[in-house]
């Protein structure tokens, strides 16, 4: 049990080792401090290092070592200095390339973008869908049987047998054919067939049926004429202002002017149902036929005399004209009178239906 009996020996105090050689050891003296007793001594060694106060230089600068030596090393220091760098060059020259050019303010201002080019919409009639007439089999079907047909569009290039037999009989029923292009068509009703017609929304008369309706009522003839009237608003005012002063009927060219129209019936707000409307083919012609029957013709011009100044009386027509272009010459030359309106203001015409309101009421008085 040698083992146990190194275990048996008296423990050593501290007198003990005192009165053998003087030195004694506290418990724990030969250990390494720890890891945070170091930082603590590390910090405290370097405050002493860069205090202001037990370093030369200039207070407040932390990074002032002596020149040439590594405050951290304390050898010799060998990289480059501050001094050794230039202050950086120019942008623009650091890289070797031209300065960016000055800003120019005298060159021209950029070309604006082009603007769509103005399409005005196509032109599209103004009837009700039950006036319109689609397909080559319908309108020959109307033609036959006497309807009135305003007018009849043809597309261009679209003249098979078939179409030249219905155009052959609108010419010959003086329905007036117009060929258009086929986008137009396209554009009214895709389901055409080359060909639409636009029937009119009430029934024309001929001109004798107004002379012989002057003549039951015993009354000489009051009829209204109007020459290149194209606006349906104004034909309807005009037929309801004949309906107030007692016109027997309307007459209006079948080319170059407004036809009954549903536009043209609704604006008369029903007198249709009471004047009588006549479309002709020729004008001149008419009013020929007219003077023959002992009618007077009276147009609207702006050289005429003063309306206030004429008699009115005995069988007449009146003639009005568009607002525009007024009375055709040749219907002028027909004419036995011209009667104007007098103007006061700035403006140098008066609306189709205004004059003609004007001057039928003229004419009622001067006929009673």
């Amino acid at each position: 049990m040698a083992f146990y009996k190194d275990f048996t020996q008296k423990k050593k105090t501290r007198a003990d080792y005192l009165r053998s050689d003087g030195k004694w050891e506290e418990e724990g003296t030969r250990y390494r401090k720890s890891s945070s007793q170091q930082d603590k001594q590390r910090r405290e060694n370097d405050n002493d290092r860069f205090d202001d106060r037990k370093r030369p230089g200039k207070p407040g600068a932390r990074f002032d070592a002596p020149k040439g030596r590594d405050f951290k090393k304390d050898k010799p220091f060998d990289g480059p200095r501050k001094s050794d760098f230039k202050k950086p060059a120019p942008r623009g020259d650091h890289f070797d390339r031209p300065a960016p050019r000055p800003e120019r303010f005298d060159r021209p201002a950029p070309k604006p973008a082009p603007k769509p080019e103005y399409r005005p919409e196509p032109e599209r009639d103004s009837f009700a869908p039950e006036n319109l007439l689609s397909g080559r089999n319908p309108i020959r079907e109307a033609i036959k049987n006497g309807r009135d047909i305003e007018k009849l569009l043809v597309a261009k290039g679209d003249l098979s047998g078939t179409a030249k037999e219905i155009i052959a009989m609108a010419r010959e029923n003086h329905i007036p054919v117009q060929m258009v292009e086929r986008s137009r068509l396209d554009e009214i009703t895709p389901h055409h067939q080359g060909m639409l017609a636009f029937a009119s929304a009430y029934r024309y008369y001929d001109v004798e049926d107004m002379l012989e309706e002057a003549k039951e009522k015993g009354e000489a003839p009051f009829l209204v004429v109007l020459d290149g009237v194209t606006d349906p608003m104004n034909l309807g005012a005009i037929i309801r202002t004949a309906a107030c002063v007692g016109a027997h009927g309307v007459i209006v060219p079948e080319r170059r002017a407004v036809g009954l129209t549903p536009s043209a019936v609704k604006a008369s707000a029903g007198a249709i149902e009471t004047v009588k409307v006549a479309r002709v083919t020729n004008l001149t012609r008419t009013l020929e036929m007219l003077k023959k029957q002992g009618i007077w013709l009276y147009a609207a011009d702006m050289d005429g005399e003063d309306y206030r100044k004429v008699s009115f009386s005995g069988p007449m027509a009146l003639i009005i004209g568009a607002e525009g272009e007024g009375v055709s010459r040749l219907v002028l030359e027909a004419s036995d009178f011209t009667v104007s309106l007098p103007m006061r203001g700035g403006v140098g015409s008066l609306n189709a239906s205004v004059a003609a309101g004007i001057l039928m009421y003229a004419a009622m008085s001067g006929r009673e």
